[in-house]
């Protein structure tokens, strides 16, 4: 059987509705509280001695496409506690209800709350509008701060990695949670002593996944000894990766000898690729500067103070890691080029007309970028000697070695074999790294020694020397579940709501909105 609908079940629990009248725009309802007595605040005594009554206003849920404004009749009682400091006190209410002092009602207040988690100040107070709910900017982050963030669980397996503030200039550190996949605490820098005092006070904490760099590594050794320490696997098969791109460097002018270009024809270069190789020709004559002052045994200290570079350049270049000719940057036809591969296959070859073409769909590149594209294209279809006189930059050439050969083109196949024919060390630094990477994979644990042993005699030993430094972390990588994954997950969404609030991204309003939520 239905039952009808009282309008006390429109208000909070505890009160009775005596009226509601419609008032302009809103709708003013008038209540008065059920129970006959109240707890005073001071001793905790109930009393039901009524001293006087007061109108207290307040803000509730709209109704109908109406705001709310509750007006209720509350009383003062008097306390019948002889010791008490209190001899009068207003009447209480529970809070789940109406809080003392607050403005709104506490369903209310809870909306705000999560209007303002979710979008944060002005996004949230146009909504709030739009939902008839009156109330500002300003207030919801200050709901959201007063909030805070709710009490978390002991975690015992943690991740641990560092985000920016302003990149390349300020950090901080996040920690999640694993198992519970949730960030725990946000810490205002990334200094290892920061990280290892918040770490001594969790001694439960059995995992720490962590990325490569020392700083974590060394928090964590000291404030938790006992604790298994998880290498990230995605930066392990990164810095894999990297450290083929950098053998690949290191090798330029082999590489320029086997494909038989050890001068570079300029005729064959696009006008971007020509300024690079001017580029590429001034830096030749400082690394020959530079290598001339390293042969005398000048220190890198004296080299930097004579030639007046940066100590990394110096570094790079007595590592051998400045030799590239063309440095590749992303193009803006990254996201066109499988529709440009099909155009191609078809028999279009124009790039006036491929690039009239893009336009249409929205490209907003020059006519220049795709008739490029489209001259080296025609060029890459043409596997003879004057064609391999270019030499494709080093991070190319490392793609195409690790790439299927199925996805060459002629005059790509060619280039690889010639290197591979030239530079067999290449070759051997290529297998090391594919090894690494499909051991990540398989997690096969027995087979690091021996691929430790292998990759120390090829072209990627600074890596290797680097997994022996954090063998145990690594290994463990190998063994376990845990990453690091989830904590760069939680850093994109504390990325997003960083920017969402612009300027009023503080510590404590960050963690608020990023762990806030219940």
């Amino acid at each position: 059987m239905q039952r009808a609908l009282r309008p006390s079940a429109l208000v909070p629990r505890g009160f009775d509705v005596e009226s509601a009248v419609c008032d302009g725009a809103a709708t003013v309802i008038t209540i008065r509280p059920t129970s006959g007595t109240s707890l005073c605040p001071g001793c905790g005594a109930s009393s039901g001695r009524i001293h006087s009554r007061y109108q207290r206003r307040l803000t509730d849920l709209p109704l109908a496409g109406r705001p709310v404004r509750l007006v209720i009749v509350a009383r003062r009682f008097r306390c019948v506690t002889v010791m008490c400091g209190r001899r009068i006190f207003t009447e209480r209410f529970d809070d789940g209800a109406l809080a003392p002092w607050a403005r709104r009602t506490a369903r209310l207040d809870l909306v705000v709350h999560h209007l303002g988690l979710a979008l944060g100040g002005r996004p949230a107070a146009s909504f709030a509008r739009r939902l008839m709910l009156p109330v500002s900017n300003d207030t919801l982050l200050r709901v959201v701060r007063r909030r805070g963030c709710p009490p978390i669980a002991a975690p015992s397996v943690i991740g641990i990695d560092d985000w920016a503030w302003r990149r390349n200039q300020r950090y901080g550190t996040i920690i999640c949670d694993l198992e519970r996949r949730r960030p725990i605490t946000l810490l205002p820098d990334r200094e290892p002593a920061t990280a290892q005092a918040w770490l001594a006070g969790q001694p439960q904490i059995a995992v720490v996944a962590r990325d490569r760099g020392g700083g974590y590594a060394l928090a964590a050794t000291k404030a938790l000894p006992q604790a298994t320490q998880v290498a990230d696997r995605w930066h392990l098969m990164e810095n894999a990766s990297h450290a083929f791109l950098d053998a690949v460097r290191k090798s330029m002018r082999q590489v320029r000898v086997a494909v038989g270009s050890a001068t570079i024809n300029p005729d064959l270069l696009t006008a971007a690729e020509r300024i690079q190789y001017e580029g590429y020709l001034r830096r030749e004559d400082t690394n020959a500067a530079i290598l001339k002052q390293a042969e005398t045994g000048v220190s890198i200290k004296e080299i930097v103070r004579l030639t007046g570079h940066s100590r990394g350049l110096v570094r790079r270049v007595l590592r051998g890691q400045r030799s590239d000719v063309f440095r590749v940057r992303e193009s803006s036809l990254e996201h066109h080029l499988p529709w440009l591969d099909a155009q191609w296959a078809a028999g279009h070859c124009n790039g006036a007309d491929l690039w009239r073409c893009l336009k249409a769909q929205g490209f907003r590149g020059s006519m220049r970028v795709v008739t490029e594209w489209a001259t080296r294209r025609r060029r890459a279809e043409m596997p003879d000697a004057r064609s391999l006189q270019r030499v494709p930059s080093a991070r190319t050439i490392a793609r195409l070695m690790t790439n299927g050969r199925d996805t060459l083109s002629k005059s790509e196949t060619v280039t690889i074999a010639a290197i591979e024919q030239g530079v067999p060390l290449l070759v051997e630094a290529r297998e090391v790294i594919t090894a690494f990477h499909t051991m990540i994979r398989k997690k096969a644990h027995v087979d690091l020694d021996p691929w430790l042993e292998r990759a120390c005699a090829s072209l990627v030993a600074s890596f290797a020397n680097g997994v022996i430094k954090d063998k145990a972390a690594v290994n463990a990588a190998i063994t376990t579940s845990w990453s690091n994954g989830q904590t760069e997950g939680q850093i994109t969404k504390l990325k997003l709501v960083k920017r969402q609030m612009y300027g009023r991204a503080k510590l404590d309003l960050l963690q608020a909105r990023l762990i806030g939520v219940i």
